[in-house]
């Protein structure tokens, strides 16, 4: 499903600022100016620990916030080991995005929900399920330690996931 990022209820407000400042990054258009305005002053208050610079941590740290929003779930503090964060119903979940087409992953995480970030600002969920299947499929770990998946791959696995198996969005 290819969601806009802007559910509505309590989530609205900061899924709004999320997608806003997604589509600025995107397209190339952040400002110094914007950045004081849209990332130091609400985005690392709301989200303490995760950092929204103009680099290569943004796309993630997006990711991570856009899953807290709609997914429900409880970030830990960032660089915490293997897991970004834990879902409502208890299970931890390490989040993965990217604007490309692959992720690399460093250990197997108990669940995990990859983000295909989209250059118009919206983004696709692409795996949403338990981490074993995505660990096994990884390739051989590169000299960064991490294991490349290919998001193709993980659509694959995506379509075996059974409902229960997925963390649920909001309501």
């Amino acid at each position: 499903d290819r969601y806009r990022g802007m559910p509505t209820g309590h989530v609205e407000v900061n899924c709004s600022l999320l997608f806003l400042l997604g589509v600025m990054v995107i397209h190339g258009h952040l400002l110094v100016s914007d950045v004081q305005v849209f990332v130091h002053t609400p985005l690392e208050e709301m989200y303490p620990g995760r950092h929204f610079t103009p680099d290569g941590h943004m796309v993630g740290s997006l990711g991570e916030a856009i899953t807290s929003e709609w997914y429900g779930l409880r970030l830990f503090k960032a660089a915490y080991p293997i897991h970004d964060g834990v879902a409502p119903d208890g299970r931890l979940v390490q989040v993965k995005a990217t604007q490309g087409n692959k992720i690399g992953i460093n250990e197997k995480p108990d669940y995990l929900i990859v983000l295909k970030m989209h250059r118009d600002g919206t983004f696709e969920e692409i795996y949403n399920g338990p981490g074993e299947p995505a660990w096994d499929a990884a390739g051989e770990a590169l000299k960064t330690g991490q294991r490349p998946l290919s998001l193709t791959k993980l659509r694959g696995l995506n379509s075996e996931v059974l409902p229960e198996q997925r963390i649920p969005t909001l309501d």
